[in-house]
């Protein structure tokens, strides 16, 4: 087995258009996903506060 530690000195190979472009469009979808989900959550923090805001008074 090659050690791939030796090619950390080698310089960068260009990555295939199609693979760069796949890799992009998966990290929108996760950012989709996430904006998503954040939108139809709870946002636990600011109901944490509010609450004990609540208690105080």
């Amino acid at each position: 087995m090659e050690n791939p530690f030796k090619q950390i000195n080698q310089p960068l190979k260009e990555v295939p258009a199609e693979l760069k472009s796949k890799v992009m469009h998966d990290i929108a979808m996760a950012k989709l996903l996430m904006e998503l989900a954040e939108l139809f959550s709870y946002n636990i923090g600011h109901v944490i506060d509010s609450v004990m805001a609540n208690r105080k008074e």
